[in-house]
């Protein structure tokens, strides 16, 4: 590793944990109602009499930042781990398809009427349809890729594609058929948001985060190790098949639940681990972690503009990310364009 990189990385170690409880603080602070620094401190800590600014940060803007920030270090983990998978760094979780079959899942439920899909205790059936219509696009799409050869990559990749392109001729026909009304929650849910947040679903996928990181250091020597290819990780005493069908799992369970608690956010595991490796290298011992940071960051900084640009109206998150990261990113393609 070059002095540059390490000097790199270690700026990203100080830089990205220090954005990151930045975006947070901003997050719960700003909103159509202002409160000072003092006023959030009092409100989390419980000290004083608290009054509105207590009410505003415990039951609105704390149980949407943490799912914001989880949400977004989920997608962003899932992107990374699937781009090292694919050994390809325009992959990003959609192209197994989990993404489109969630999204899928939850306009069948918002088309079926609000009497079905209007709540079943904290997870609504939109978010239980769209979970579970994740998993069994993503059973679909491995099960087609599986052989007794092992599991293909390109199978699945193109397989991925197709179940995402039948997903999407399906939702336009539901969008056909939809009444205005059910038109406009089938098209906010596709945008993503997460107006909804609450704190059983920030618990839900900070849970599912937990899990994931609990799995890294199990994985970035492995997916380290498959960037010189599936024949070569195989004479280096790994186990792709077991390291594939888990970083399958994980990115299915990451990114259904993900859509499940905040509607369809695309771009954030795409982008996000793609910046992160222009900075610190393809290390994923490093890019994974870093990758949390990153998109929990922007998934914060995102819900911010989201909820203030037009106060009190909400833009969906899901443009801003775009908004946000597409400028940057062209920029750092232009700038490192001569070592991609």
């Amino acid at each position: 590793m070059t002095i540059a990189r390490v000097k790199a990385l270690n700026l990203a170690w100080w830089v990205l944990p220090a954005g990151l409880t930045m975006s947070f603080v901003v997050a719960v602070a700003v909103g159509a109602v202002y409160l000072s620094p003092s006023q959030v401190v009092s409100a989390l800590s419980g000290q004083g009499e608290g009054g509105l600014a207590k009410d505003i940060v415990q039951a609105i803007r704390l149980p949407r930042a943490l799912l914001a920030a989880g949400v977004g270090a989920v997608l962003a983990i899932c992107g990374a781990m699937l781009q090292g998978l694919f050994r390809n760094p325009l992959a990003d979780p959609s192209l197994i398809g989990v993404t489109a079959g969630a999204s899928l899942g939850a306009c069948l439920a918002i088309l079926l009427g609000a009497e079905v899909a209007g709540g079943f205790g904290s997870l609504p059936v939109v978010s239980i349809s769209a979970f579970f219509s994740g998993l069994l696009a993503v059973t679909l799409v491995y099960r087609v890729a599986k052989s007794i050869n092992g599991t293909s990559v390109a199978t699945m990749l193109l397989m991925g594609i197709a179940v995402t392109a039948l997903s999407a001729s399906l939702i336009g026909l539901m969008e056909y058929f939809a009444d205005n009304d059910t038109l406009r929650r089938m098209s906010l849910w596709l945008m993503g948001g997460l107006d909804a947040a609450s704190y059983p679903r920030a618990f839900l996928i900070l849970a599912v985060l937990c899990g994931l990181l609990a799995s890294l250091p199990g994985f970035g020597s492995s997916l380290n190790v498959l960037l010189l290819g599936e024949s070569q990780a195989r004479h280096l005493g790994v186990d792709v098949e077991r390291v594939k069908t888990s970083l399958i799992v994980l990115v299915a369970a990451g990114v259904g639940t993900s859509v499940a608690v905040a509607g369809s956010i695309a771009f954030v595991g795409l982008v996000v681990p793609h910046i992160v490796r222009l900075w610190v290298g393809p290390d994923h011992r490093q890019l994974l972690p870093l990758s949390a940071l990153a998109g929990a960051s922007l998934l914060l900084v995102s819900d911010t503009l989201a909820r203030t640009i037009i106060a009190p109206v909400e833009i969906p998150v899901g443009l801003i990310t775009a908004l946000i990261g597409v400028p940057f990113f062209i920029s750092l393609l232009r700038k490192n364009r001569g070592s991609l």
